[in-house]
């Protein structure tokens, strides 16, 4: 094996080493690219001082080897989307985050950028996230419970204050009421102003998902795409930093799927979503470059890290030659990744700051983007402030003492993982086949296909766990009598409840009626005539009209679905 340093035309002092065949036309362009491209630090070495190549390679680069394994930043993408990977850029540390009111989870967010986070994610309570108000009957005793309130852009307001939506990006997981949180960080953002050009971030809009794994939907598959199709319209032109749809697989790791069933129904939701940007009359690459993807990362060290390779290769064959994308930004795949809740125990809690870093390790690995590490304490309440801290300093730890974001892909080449890379996709692809001949994902929904492979997964995981044919540590084997009733547990005061619901009622009674009414017929106009959601949704929420009220629209036109329970 050899090594050859490159200069960086733009960067006198910055040189590219490779370790491998450094004469292949393909390498040496690559050297050329990455060495005008800026990284963190200069030169990269162990703890003790042996220097770390850019790029590690075989002796004999062949055709098939970039084919298959290719360059990091080029396709089939499975070494990374970006040639210098986590050297040039870090990861986001983007912590989850949301409870109470609004004013509580504005604290929470300032502290963690405090505390060193680098983007913002929020969770909402149950009563947002299926569309109804603190007020209403439905929401009695879950509000702020498992997530922030929010119904109004007086909330919106609050959870934002001092916080520059110009110059932060925020994730917000929300699905099925998904457009009226756009509408109400939109309007929240042009108060701040600032311009619609600069707003950044990402909504998890999966709605797809929600009918295979999280339940928390509106209105039927087909009306739910119809929105969503506005929304892909309506970011490509308005949002050109936004990404509009974070295609999650977490939701459906989390009920019981097995990381391949996760891998390919994540895959498949994103085909789904693919054509329905054609569909609405957008062109392939308007709107596919700001897609992005959202996987679980459980405990199976290897397995997880070849997920998130096979799913980066998939992606780039299916754009590119499924859909005839032509912009390289609409091959990649990029992802956030979240540490497994599903894996997280009562019983001895403190097992899973162990179980947290090693699944976070594992999407470093894997070439994360973005990442979120669960809180130990997070299988009895949300997470305090102290447990959030250590989750957070975990990623710090394996960012800046552990040494693996010195390296691209440090696994490139491995027997064990390229076969276990490939595996991943085959059996993968092989389910999406499966999808295809349903007649595309949202057929596959209608039939119950995905919702039985998922159940039957988790029936099957169970009982392994109860036979001990799989250890879950301090449950099933080195098991105590007794859970830990000692860690700080946060409390959720019913306190909150009475003052969201009173802060409701007040924006109701106080705002100008005529004008709200006015707005709501609007969005009902725009359900009736087949006119871009959006556009009226903002200026509802302007009119202070409530997420309630607006998914009240949504139920009387659209309709509500109710699972059929398929069996």
């Amino acid at each position: 094996m050899s090594q050859e340093k490159i200069r960086g035309p733009k960067s006198p002092t910055r040189d590219v080493t490779v370790v491998g065949d450094r004469e292949h036309p393909a390498v040496r362009q690559w050297m050329e690219q990455v060495a005008a491209e800026p990284v963190l630090k200069t030169p990269f070495r162990t703890m003790s001082g042996l220097q770390l190549a850019d790029l590690y390679l075989p002796s004999n680069v062949t055709q098939q080897y970039l084919d298959s394994v290719g360059l990091p930043g080029q396709p089939p993408y499975v070494r990374g989307p970006y040639g210098t990977m986590h050297r040039g850029r870090r990861w986001t540390m983007r912590m989850f985050a949301g409870f109470g009111t609004p004013e509580d989870t504005n604290a929470r967010f300032r502290y963690l950028l405090e505390q060193g986070q680098t983007g913002l994610s929020t969770a909402f309570d149950m009563p947002t996230l299926m569309g109804y108000d603190p007020d209403h009957p439905l929401s009695r005793g879950e509000v702020g419970r498992e997530g922030v309130s929010v119904s109004s852009i007086e909330d919106m307001r609050l959870l934002f204050r001092d916080i520059p939506l110009g110059d932060v990006t925020t994730s917000m997981t929300i699905n099925a009421p998904a457009i009226i949180l756009l509408a109400l960080y939109v309007a929240v953002a042009e108060e701040q102003g600032v311009p619609l050009s600069r707003i950044g971030g990402t909504l998890q809009n999966d709605i797809l998902k929600e009918f295979i794994a999280q339940k928390e939907w509106i209105c039927p598959p087909r009306p739910s795409m119809r929105i969503i199709q506005d929304m892909l319209v309506y970011c490509s032109r308005e949002l050109p930093r936004y990404n509009s749809i974070s295609i999650s697989g977490y939701h459906i790791r989390e009920a019981g799927a097995t990381a391949v069933q996760e891998l390919a129904f994540t895959l498949a939701d994103g085909i789904g979503y693919v054509q329905a940007g054609i569909d609405a009359g957008l062109s392939v690459d308007e709107f596919a470059p700001r897609l992005s993807f959202f996987f679980d990362v459980h405990n199976d060290f290897f397995e997880e890290i070849a997920k998130l390779r096979a799913a980066r290769r998939f992606w780039y064959n299916t754009m590119r030659f499924r859909f005839g994308a032509k912009d390289p930004k609409s091959w990649l795949l990029r992802t956030h990744c979240q540490t497994a809740g599903v894996s997280l125990t009562a019983q001895q809690p403190y097992n899973n700051v162990v179980r947290t870093a090693v699944q976070a390790l594992a999407a470093v690995l894997g070439g994360t983007q973005s990442l979120h590490t669960n809180s130990l304490d997070e299988t009895y309440a949300l997470p305090t402030e102290e447990s959030v801290k250590i989750a957070l300093r975990t990623q710090q730890i394996i960012a800046d003492e552990s040494g693996v974001a010195n390296v691209v892909d440090p696994f490139a080449g491995s027997y064990f993982m390229e076969d276990l890379t490939s595996r991943m996709e085959t059996e993968s692809m092989r389910i999406i086949q499966k999808i295809d001949d349903l007649g595309g994902i949202i057929a596959a929904i209608e039939h119950g296909f995905p919702q039985r492979e998922i159940a039957d997964s988790a029936f099957r995981d169970q009982q392994a766990v109860e036979r001990g044919e799989r250890v879950i540590v301090g449950v099933n084997k080195y098991r105590e009598d007794e859970l830990d009733d000692t860690i700080p547990i946060l409390k959720i005061e019913p306190e909150i409840e009475r003052i969201q619901v009173e802060r409701c009622k007040k924006l109701k009674q106080t705002r100008d009626t005529a004008k709200a009414r006015a707005a709501t017929e609007a969005v009902r106009d725009a359900c009736r005539q087949g006119n871009n959601l959006v556009y009226p949704i903002v200026e509802a929420v302007k009119a202070n009209v409530t997420l309630g009220e607006i998914c009240d629209v949504f139920r009387a036109e659209f309709g509500v679905y109710r699972d059929p329970a398929f069996v």
